[in-house]
């Protein structure tokens, strides 16, 4: 066997575990929400802040955080008075359905309408694992470049939503959002494109609406690339005009 068959096949096993999962959390009422990005894109604070303002708001929401060593974050969004639970992946550098699985039984809050998952900080291996989410949620800073999206197309390409982070750096940064706009819609024509800033709360709001439509049933966009019911993602025959 080749090694794009047997990636292929690890793939496939991973998406029908993701398929299992997705259907037993539907059944306990909870809605996964996967959260992609580069390391230092923010996400750790802006999730912190989601999670605070669900907390106020008096919506079960709980997050599973995943890192390579360290429970840092899992400490920084317990903060928020939510339910957090660190998953160490022992230098995988992406999360698999499997691992998530493993670790909510036993812990997953019985009351639990939203559960976040914060993927390793990483655009290329997270993109092609489906972890039974609902959304997916792809998010990156204005320091990073406007050319990200084209660089990492799988990532931008499978995303619900994209979420723009640290815009109140956006001017030391030269931050070019329209070209940014033009390439995430390069790759993922009509995907919703949100601003935030942790700092400052700004798209918080958003950001816990979006989930809240996704756990309530709300049509969601459909990404190009989104995981293939079999197994594999949908990948254009050829460039993206």
């Amino acid at each position: 066997m080749c090694r794009s068959d047997v990636r292929q096949a690890v793939l496939a096993k991973n998406d029908d575990l993701a398929a299992d999962l997705r259907g037993d959390l539907a059944r306990q009422g909870v809605t996964l929400v996967n959260l992609l990005s580069s390391p230092g894109s923010g996400k750790t604070e802006l999730l912190g802040r989601v999670l605070a303002r669900a907390v106020e708001q008096g919506v079960p929401v709980a997050a599973l955080t995943a890192d390579l060593a360290t429970e840092n974050d899992a400490e920084r969004l317990a903060r928020s008075g939510a339910p957090v639970q660190q998953l160490l992946t022992d230098g995988l550098c992406h999360l698999e359905a499997r691992q998530v699985r493993a670790r909510l039984e036993g812990w997953l809050p019985p009351d639990t309408s939203v559960l976040f998952v914060e993927n390793v900080g990483n655009l290329v291996c997270p993109a092609s694992y489906d972890l039974g989410e609902t959304l997916r949620i792809v998010l990156m800073a204005v320091t990073e470049g406007e050319d990200k999206p084209l660089k990492y197309p799988t990532a931008f390409g499978s995303a619900h939503l994209v979420v723009i982070t640290k815009t109140d750096l956006a001017g030391p940064a030269g931050f070019d959002e329209s070209l940014f706009h033009e390439n995430v819609h390069r790759v993922n024509p009509g995907v919703e494109i949100v601003r935030s800033c942790a700092r400052t709360g700004a798209g918080v709001g958003t950001l816990l609406e979006r989930a809240l439509a996704a756990r309530d049933g709300a049509p969601s966009h459909r990404p190009p690339l989104a995981p293939h019911p079999h197994g594999h993602h949908h990948t254009p025959s050829a460039p993206v005009a």
